[in-house]
Order: structure tokens, then C-alpha cells, then sequence
């Protein structure tokens, strides 16, 4: 009897910030795998989601969005981006309807050169906007040929999505199955519960304070009864960030841990504890000593 081959590879998703990149690789992957908000640069990191299915492993690789670094961790999420380039079998370069839908041309040829890997434009958000309007933005685009497939789709609503991992399989390569089937992500706990806490400060705080924030978890220990004990510092650049972060008789960080207790009680699966601490790391943001010690650096 034939064996059907099976089929793997690396398939890397780019845009600009807040196009909906996140919630496609969550959609692939059917797990929450990376953080989601509406505030632009939720993701700082290079992401891994693993898709299986009977004969094929997708890899799919979420990337900081695309925008011009002003400060080192800028320039880290810039060249998680540039990481993630380096070598997939397929590229996905998401726009937002809503927005400037128009692909950066420049960007994708500086970084892919003359290599030839496929690389599909989605246009997200079409539930935005009338079935005849999305054609002549398409039209528009005077180089639509660079694109092996052009995919219009909702990842909101899941219109498309399907279609759209059935026209990667077709083009993916045989290959090995890299990663254990039970292993959604190469992400560990710390780093996705350190996650999930800062994306509620993203929901709760406003104005600056969201993007000055990072989060590391100091101690996680098993309790007795089956719990888990997490101690996590948010740290952020200035003192009035703090004060603001802690909010009116400590209300803001009380509301934040709650709802930060309770997502990662979903994700773990049992009770948790959890207690945040705020400190003042100075200007952290642009000292690359200071990034690797919260981080940034690992992947």
C-alpha cells in the first residue's frame, strides 16, 4: 500500500502593526499561542505556532509588525522580523482594508531578494467593507504579480482562513516532522504567562504606559492543593508610568492581576496565584543590557 507523503515547512507571516497577524496564527493553530490587543506592537517577539494534521506540519512564525526602530527594543522586534525571513517555504504579507491595504514592495524585496519563495498577499478585514469594493483594491496594485496567490479574507469571522491554509499545503514541500504533536509552540510557560499579563496592562492602560511595560516572571511554584504559585514583576521606564500602572489605591494592578490570574488559569488549567509587583528600570527600552535581563534575546 502507497504511503502519502508528508509534507512540512516554515510559513512566516509579516505586515505592519496591528493588521491581524496574531490573531491568523491563534486561527491556525486553534490555541492561543500569541497575545492579541488593539493597540499596535502587542507582539515583540518571533512567535512559533505548530499546525498538525494527518500529513502535513505547518510552522507557522507570527512577527513583531513592520515599522521604522527608534529604540533597541524596536530594532529587536525589527530583526525578529528579518530572523523569520530568513529561510520559510512560504510568506504571508497581511494588509487591513481599513487602512493603507498597498504591500511595502521595497521591504519584501530588501529582505527576500532574489530567493524564490512564494508569498501570498492577505487583505484582512473584508467583513469591513462591501464584496465590490475589495476587487479594485487589488487593481490598484501595479505590482499584484509579484504575489504567488492574493487571498481576501476575515480572520475575525474565519472567512477565508480555511481556503487559505488548504492553498499553503499545496505548496508546501515533503519534509520531517519537526515538533511533537503535542507541542502547539516552542514558547514555555514563564514566557507565555509573562504574556498574558501584559496583555492586560495593553486592555487596561492607556497612552504610554502599555508600550513601556515588560513582564518577568520571578517565581512559579506548585502549591499543595494542586495550584500554582506566580510571582511576576512589571517592570516599566519612569516613575509616573509606575504610579499611573498602580492607579488610584493600587485599583489598576489589582484589576490587571484578576484578569491576568484568570487567563492563565485557562491556559494551565488550574487554580492560580498570582501576585505583581511594579518597578522602575530606567530607560530600559533603549539599553540592550537591559533588554537581554528581561528577555529579549532568547529566540
Amino acid at each position: 500500500m502507497e504511503t502519502k507523503p508528508f509534507h512540512s515547512g516554515f510559513v512566516t507571516i509579516i505586515g505592519e502593526p496591528n493588521v491581524g497577524k496574531s490573531t491568523l496564527l491563534n486561527a491556525f493553530v486553534g490555541a492561543k499561542v500569541a497575545i492579541v490587543s488593539p493597540k499596535p506592537q502587542t507582539t515583540r517577539h518571533r512567535i512559533l505556532g505548530v499546525k498538525n494534521l494527518p500529513h502535513a506540519q505547518l510552522i507557522f512564525l507570527d512577527t513583531p509588525g513592520i515599522h521604522q526602530p527608534r529604540t533597541e527594543l524596536s530594532r529587536y522586534m525589527m530583526q525578529a522580523v528579518t530572523d523569520a525571513l530568513e529561510s520559510p517555504e512560504v510568506v504571508l504579507y497581511m494588509t487591513d482594508v481599513t487602512r493603507e491595504p498597498q504591500p511595502d514592495f521595497d521591504f519584501l524585496r530588501r529582505h527576500l531578494g532574489t530567493r524564490q519563495v512564494p508569498v501570498f498577499w492577505l487583505l484582512n478585514k473584508i467583513d469591513t467593507m462591501a464584496a465590490h469594493e475589495v476587487l479594485p483594491l487589488i487593481g490598484a496594485c501595479d505590482d499584484a504579480a509579484f504575489f504567488a496567490e492574493v487571498f481576501p479574507l476575515s480572520v475575525h469571522r474565519g472567512d477565508n482562513v480555511p481556503e487559505l491554509l488548504e492553498r499553503i499545503l499545496q505548496v508546501l514541500p515533503e519534509g520531517p516532522r519537526y515538533f511533537p504533536e503535542d507541542m502547539p509552540t516552542d514558547r514555555d510557560e514563564r514566557f507565555l504567562i509573562a504574556e498574558l499579563i501584559r496583555e492586560q496592562v495593553l486592555y487596561q492602560a492607556r497612552e504610554e504606559v502599555p508600550h513601556a511595560v515588560a513582564v518577568v516572571v520571578e517565581m512559579m511554584e506548585e502549591r499543595a492543593d494542586g495550584g500554582v504559585e506566580i510571582d511576576a514583576c512589571l517592570y516599566v521606564e519612569r516613575d509616573s508610568q509606575k504610579r499611573i500602572l498602580v492607579g488610584k489605591q493600587g485599583q489598576m494592578i489589582k484589576t490587571i492581576g484578576i484578569r491576568a490570574r484568570q487567563a492563565i488559569g485557562r491556559m494551565l488549567r488550574c487554580p492560580t496565584h498570582l501576585r505583581l509587583l511594579v518597578r522602575v528600570n530606567k530607560r530600559w527600552k533603549q539599553r540592550e543590557a537591559a533588554l537581554r535581563r528581561l528577555g529579549f534575546g532568547d529566540h
